[in-house]
């Protein structure tokens, strides 16, 4: 409430209240009006009645009548609302105070009129009630004199958690208050989860600029895991009496249901420990099994801030190792499949054995802290998430291992489009055959590309080798920033002026998983690039989204019958392509800067409709390609403006809305429409999606079913990536043919490595169709 006036009070006593929150001040305060002198800091009964008298009238239930309410006003003061409270038939009020004065007043003035009414010296912020003890909870004005700015909000918090605590379920708070932005701020996430809440406007005497609108905000107490948009009832363009209330009023009003809808639509809601404190997930100090719960930890006394996952296995057993436990899991490992799926995630639970499990991830942020420091800044963290069987005993930090041995930063650049860039060399120690499981075991060297944008996302990276494809061990290379065709050597050469060994981005291998995912898919039009191989005709591709170019450069040197395109809008990313990872242009491999979205869409408008084709299959499966109905050949209607083949691998600009990959717009109905037309009939289209969110998964899949006739999927069993296939052709290839079609793509890879094209065609055994 601040020290804002109300009209028509004497200014002498107003000014004994320098702190709306001192006891000594409201006695003197209330000693000088005297006992029957009322004081009314809001709305008058007139005003208040029909609105109060609404919101206190039971719900509708059975015939016979409820028992009356138990009603709570905390704060009474002098105010004569409970008496007229009384008079309008409500005879079971309780009024507290801390003033003993105002109670030994109000006490000997309806002592004798209203016996049935109560008065206590108690501290709002501190009741001696039962839980659950009351029916309604009238607030005037209590909330607002608590929250005097150099007192902040910890009155107000202790206040509403006693409300929380003295109603019972299904209970009204009603609070009457000006709205100022730091009680609504308070009072909204107080009460986020778990009520209903509406605010309605009381009706003003009179419309003078300088009076004061009163707000009654009515919160019903509900289930805990609850969260509802917050409603109103009134017109905003008639609220104009206060140019500086009302604004403000609207503000906090508009962001919390912002807030709200976000918990309302998303499943990747960030929760912080007082949201959980307070009810979001329901009690924490009970296992609840199956429950996951995404969440920041952090305090004001915390060095650090840290994203972490609880889950609480979802099958208890008593012969758990560890009731609550916590995992560390290093920015290296973060974004795998084992660590960033919920289904991996789960089954880290089994193997920890933990009745409860905290999973931490570590990111950029932590990169010079010791294990000792962020074991230090998180221990009391999640101390308050220990469940309550745990209580007194130590909860065991465990960590991931981090496959990275070595580390070294080979260039960093920020664009004004695509934010801070990192060129880096990693040492991955003791890989086990990792990269698709094509490569011996050891310690293996790596180039990287990271978009601190998104996660830390690492957009690509490369394997290097020495000249003549040599794999790179640690211990043994000359990480600089070299490459084939801009090598530099060492300022001293040795007399023998040997040539020096220079390091080379390995185009032959895909390291990437999801790389070798997305050329797996090309099998399901195998049979139609096998029948432009054999004719000496070219497929085109266009890859939206260029990185390092790592899968262009692959996809160029392996299919040279394919002619690749590549879109990207950043033409930071290209130059960083071209010095450090080696991507070249020539006859077959062509960059476009522009947006992806436009380049579909002018290809979409240029392309003319051709004759009908369709793949269909012999009774036996194999596949068989029929001529249309003027007996040309489904290569000879082929249009030279339509695309092939579309892979859509682009990151997005706001990874907070829960999608990773690709950017909203490519997953929007006119891009997909368009990105149809642009693909020619027996065209592939690729989506490389990246999204913890289920609910933006099965969005973007309702989609792609909707613009196209067949959806294919491929979920890598390491990594968080899901693939999706759309195919344009009537009919779509089956699975009984995925075989046939496997071998016709192991025919049309070149790989210099046969390992390397087996496990692409391994990869597309993974393939599943989307019904």
């Amino acid at each position: 409430m601040g020290k804002k006036k109300v009209q028509s009070q004497s200014q002498d006593l107003l000014q004994t209240l320098t702190d709306f929150t001192s006891k000594d001040n409201w006695d003197k305060f209330f000693t000088l009006r005297g006992s029957d002198d009322s004081f009314e800091w809001y709305a008058e009964w007139p005003q208040l009645r029909d609105p109060l008298l609404s919101a206190l009238a039971p719900a509708p239930g059975p015939a016979h009548a409820p028992p009356p309410p138990q009603i709570l006003v905390p704060g009474c003061g002098n105010s004569r609302l409970s008496e007229q409270l009384y008079d309008a038939g409500f005879h079971s009020v309780t009024n507290i105070d801390f003033s003993k004065v105002v109670i030994s007043d109000m006490l000997r003035r309806n002592v004798r009129d209203r016996p049935a009414m109560k008065w206590r010296v108690m501290d709002m912020t501190s009741m001696q009630f039962s839980d659950e003890t009351f029916d309604i909870v009238l607030d005037k004005g209590g909330l607002d004199a608590l929250m005097e700015p150099e007192h902040g909000y910890k009155l107000g918090d202790q206040y509403l958690s006693e409300v929380k605590r003295v109603l019972i379920s299904g209970g009204k708070f009603i609070c009457l208050t000006l709205a100022e932005s730091h009680v609504l701020g308070l009072l909204f996430s107080k009460l986020r989860f778990g009520w209903i809440m509406s605010i309605h406007a009381i009706p003003l005497q009179s419309c003078e600029k300088s009076s004061l609108q009163t707000f009654m905000v009515i919160a019903v107490k509900g289930s805990p895991a609850v969260v509802q948009p917050i409603t109103s009832s009134f017109n905003r363009s008639s609220l104009d009496c206060n140019s500086n209330q009302i604004p403000g009023m609207y503000n906090e009003l508009d962001n919390e249901n912002r807030i709200r809808e976000e918990y309302l639509t998303g499943s990747d809601v960030l929760h912080s420990l007082e949201d959980l404190r307070l009810g979001a997930k329901g009690a924490l100090d009970k296992l609840n099994p199956g429950r996951r719960v995404q969440l920041i930890l952090s305090s004001q006394n915390s060095r650090y801030s840290f994203r972490a996952v609880l889950l609480d296995a979802q099958e208890q057993s008593e012969t758990f190792l560890r009731h609550c436990g916590v995992i560390i899991v290093p920015k290296t490992r973060a974004r795998g499949w084992l660590y960033s799926s919920e289904e991996g995630q789960w089954k880290v639970v089994e193997s920890a054995e933990a009745a409860r499990l905290i999973m931490v991830f570590l990111d950029s942020s932590h990169m010079h802290a010791s294990m000792d420091d962020i074991q230090k800044d998180l221990s009391p963290l999640v101390k308050r998430l220990e469940p309550a069987n745990n209580y007194g005993s130590q909860i065991p930090f465990m960590m991931v291992d981090d496959p990275i041995k070595e580390r070294e930063l080979v260039h960093q650049v920020t664009s004004s489009l695509t934010g801070r860039i990192t060129i880096e060399d990693v040492v991955f120690s003791n890989v086990e055959g990792d990269v698709s499981h094509i490569l011996p075991d050891g310690d293996l060297t790596f180039r990287r590309m990271i978009f601190q944008r998104n996660e830390d996302l690492v957009q690509s990276e490369a394997l290097l080798t020495r000249e003549g494809s040599t794999v790179v061990s640690s211990g043994k290379t000359d990480r600089r920033k070299v490459s084939s065709s801009k090598s530099r050597k060492r300022g001293n050469q040795r007399k023998t002026n040997a040539p020096q060994e220079t390091l080379k981005i390995s185009h032959d291998y895909l390291a990437s998983l999801y790389h070798s995912g997305i050329l797996s898919g090309f099998m399901l039009v195998s049979s139609y690039l096998e029948k432009v191989s054999s004719t000496g005709r070219t497929v085109r591709a266009v890859v939206i989204g260029l990185g390092a170019g790592l899968l262009p450069m692959f996809l160029h040197g392996t299919m040279p019958f394919i002619h690749v395109e590549v879109v990207e809008l950043d033409s930071l990313v290209f130059s960083l392509a071209k010095e450090y990872f080696d991507f070249i242009e020539n006859d077959r491999m062509k960059v476009h800067i522009t947006d992806g979205i436009e380049f579909v869409r002018r290809v979409a408008s240029t392309v003319a409709p051709v004759g009908a084709a369709v793949i269909d299959r012999k009774e036996n499966g194999n596949l068989k390609t029929l001529l249309s109905s003027d007996s040309e050949s489904l290569l000879d209607s082929h249009n030279s403006s339509e695309i092939d083949i579309l892979v859509v691998d682009v990151d997005s600009e706001d990874p907070s809305s829960g999608l990773s990959c690709p950017a909203a717009d490519f997953i929007e109905e006119p891009f997909l429409k368009d990105a149809k037309s642009s693909i020619s009939k027996q065209g592939l289209f690729v989506v490389n999606l990246v999204s913890r969110s289920t609910k933006i998964k099965e969005m973007v899949i309702s989609r792609l079913k909707t613009v196209f006739n067949h959806l294919y999927s491929l979920q890598l069993e390491e990594d968080v990536n899901e693939i999706l296939f759309a195919l344009k052709t009537d009919d779509g290839i089956t699975e009984n043919q995925f075989t046939e079609a496997a071998d016709q793509l192991q025919k049309l890879l070149l790989c210099r490595h046969p390992k390397m094209r087996q496990a692409i065609v391994d990869t597309s055994k993974k393939i599943t169709r989307l019904k």
